[in-house]
């Protein structure tokens, strides 16, 4: 044989003869379609009753089986053997219909053949019988694209069609088609296939071409192609080209496929969680760098994400098996991620995350408008609308740094310390830890004159000072004489009145006023009172010895 015809037979044998996985394995009997067993059984039963539609709409989404369930249907009721209401694939009719050759089986991309006058010479042709077999069968696919011209067209066929012509509308957006079409056909709808049956059906196409695939590999796939065999299949055929000629692993999948494992998720859960913004963006960096897809790692975290949604929400655990398709191993990890955070918050995480998805479809800045989202589920604060979820995750965040805090003080990781120790605390040890012990009311035995005439004085000397804010918290002090018998003591309950009222230039300030308005230059303490502290059972203000009434004192210092 010349060399010529060598290397022709060897490139039409070997490389021309290859088959997508979805095309190889289309089903051709009704028992081989998966997953629509509710429209199966109604169109056998039709059939084996000779009780056949004039017309008919397949409705659902992408690669659940509309066409080929179409197709199958246009051979059964052509067949001249059926087999329980299937065709048998061997008889002339069926050999011609499968191989194209058929001439009364017509199928219509109305995607690009969406005008009237294809719908014209539609209803010019079915004028005439079929050649062979008993009906003409007219597939329609993509329906929903035809014109409004089209479809008017298309309304008075579908009204009254010969007796032989049947017609199959497939669509994949049925609210687009009129309802006067709606009305003139029977409509099925083709439900997404679930993990179970896609993960068996791949198997068994497996061991048929002999190719060895782990589960786990199987199932992710499964889960990966949304309820669309055809897109499992081409998912699949894409790995095992991928890792022609060794075993397809889970792993591999995940490479190929651009996914990641649920194991990296549950580490960016928990540091967005804890608001840890740089542990974040370095897992965020290592997934970008492994070369994962940022579009489907999104989708991936919000399907991470629902089912943290979905343990935290279901009461009865065993159902969650069904609802939530992940090993044991992966449940308990998902169990202690939603242990950490409540309901609100992750319905923000998921809805944060959604945007970002339809945003990414035409973002060229994907890794950055990444990025920003995640500092934003760290940061709930920079989002600007206060809604419930906003909220909730501010107070979730809140909740979590107390609670950390908490746990560094029960386990001693620093010592407790006050700039000015409280009224009721003494210290004690080395250790510089404080402890309480109970101590005596203080009895002030002799008020010196010069502290008697400043708290006759009090609420003069603090109205002349030039700032509401230092007046109002000098307004919620108690006054009282200090240890040492000649200071005065300035005792405040709320945290923020002493921070700003305790500073060094406040205290000399408040000590220059006193100066002006009496001639008394005083020394001043600032004081905290714990939090669980009365005043009244362990002080006396000094302004209650002086019988101080501070309406008339208040009128006295204004005239």
């Amino acid at each position: 044989m010349p060399l010529e015809s060598i290397a022709v037979t060897f490139r039409k044998g070997d490389i021309m003869s290859y088959t997508a996985l979805y095309r190889k394995f289309r089903p051709s009997t009704f028992d081989q379609v998966k997953g629509q067993d509710h429209i199966v059984q109604t169109l056998k039963n039709q059939i084996n009753a000779n009780r056949i539609g004039h017309a008919y709409l397949f409705c659902g989404t992408r690669g659940t089986g509309k066409t080929s369930v179409a197709k199958i249907f246009a051979k059964a009721v052509n067949c001249e053997h059926p087999v329980d209401g299937s065709p048998c694939n061997e008889c002339e009719t069926c050999r011609g219909i499968t191989n194209g050759s058929a001439m009364n089986v017509i199928e219509i991309d109305a995607a690009s053949n969406n005008g009237v006058d294809n719908i014209r010479q539609i209803r010019d042709e079915i004028q005439y019988s079929p050649s062979s077999g008993k009906y003409t069968v007219y597939i329609i696919d993509e329906v929903h694209m035809l014109s409004i011209g089209a479809f008017n067209a298309l309304l008075k066929t579908l009204e009254e069609p010969p007796a032989y012509v049947i017609f199959i509308l497939a669509t994949t957006e049925p609210h687009k088609i009129p309802i006067t079409i709606l009305s003139r056909c029977q409509r099925y709808d083709f439900k997404r296939i679930s993990i179970d049956t896609i993960a068996a059906r791949l198997s068994e196409l497996m061991e048929k071409e002999s190719i060895e695939v782990e589960d786990k590999a199987i199932r992710y796939v499964a889960k990966a192609a949304d309820g669309s065999m055809r897109d499992a299949l081409s998912l699949l055929d894409q790995c095992i080209a991928f890792y022609l000629g060794q075993k397809l692993t889970y792993d591999n999948v995940l490479d190929v496929l651009g996914a990641v494992d649920n194991e990296i998720f549950s580490r960016l859960t928990r540091s967005v969680i804890d608001s840890d913004v740089t542990t974040s963006l370095n897992i965020l960096d290592e997934i970008i760098m492994q070369g994962r897809e940022p579009g489907q790692f999104v989708n991936d975290f919000i399907w991470y994400l629902r089912n943290l949604l979905l343990v935290k929400t279901t009461d009865d655990e065993s159902k969650l098996a069904d609802i939530i398709d992940v090993s044991e191993d992966s449940l308990a990890q998902l169990k202690a991620d939603s242990s950490k955070i409540d309901e609100g918050t992750l319905m923000r995480y998921i809805r944060v995350l959604s945007d970002l998805s339809n945003e990414l479809k035409f973002s060229t800045q994907k890794r950055i408008k990444l990025e920003v989202t995640i500092i934003k589920m760290c940061k709930p604060s920079m989002e600007k609308n206060d809604s419930v979820e906003e909220l909730a995750g501010r107070v979730t965040l809140l909740e979590n740094n107390l609670e950390k805090t908490c746990k560094e003080l029960e386990s001693g990781a620093f010592a407790v310390s006050s700039p000015v120790p409280s009224a009721g605390t003494s210290i004690s040890g080395t250790d510089g830890i404080q402890s309480q012990k109970p101590v005596e009311k203080r009895v002030i035995e002799a008020l010196p004159d010069d502290v008697r005439q400043i708290a006759a004085s009090w609420n003069g000397i603090i109205n002349t000072i030039d700032d509401p804010m230092y007046v109002a918290f000098l307004r919620q002090c108690h006054v009282t004489l200090a240890k040492d018998g000649i200071s005065l003591e300035i005792m405040v309950k709320s945290t923020s009145a002493y921070n700003a009222i305790s500073r060094e230039e406040e205290v000399n300030r408040l000590i220059e006023v006193i100066e002006e308005r009496t001639g008394i230059k005083v020394n001043i303490i600032i004081t905290k009172l714990a939090d669980d502290e009365d005043f009244q059972n362990r002080f006396t203000d000094i302004r209650e010895l002086v019988n101080m009434d501070i309406e008339v004192d208040d009128k006295e210092e204004y005239i």
